[in-house]
């Protein structure tokens, strides 16, 4: 399980960032949000653990919940 903070959210756009605690910048999207964190009630600052899976666009985070 990694761990960062939530860079950025774009609530229009269903997306976001996670600054990693091992350095590297992980996208997540809307669907990548574990319960009964909600995705909506989340914001830029928070903490949170979350697991990284490969993509065709790069890797990203999935199942992000509260650290």
């Amino acid at each position: 399980m990694n761990t960062g903070t939530v860079k950025t959210v774009h609530p229009q756009g269903g997306y976001g960032y996670i600054a990693a605690q091992d350095g590297k910048e992980y996208y997540f999207h809307r669907g990548g949000v574990k319960r009964p964190l909600d995705f909506e009630n989340l914001f830029g600052g928070e903490r949170v653990s979350f697991e990284i899976e490969a993509n065709a666009d790069g890797p990203r985070a999935v199942q992000v919940s509260r650290a």
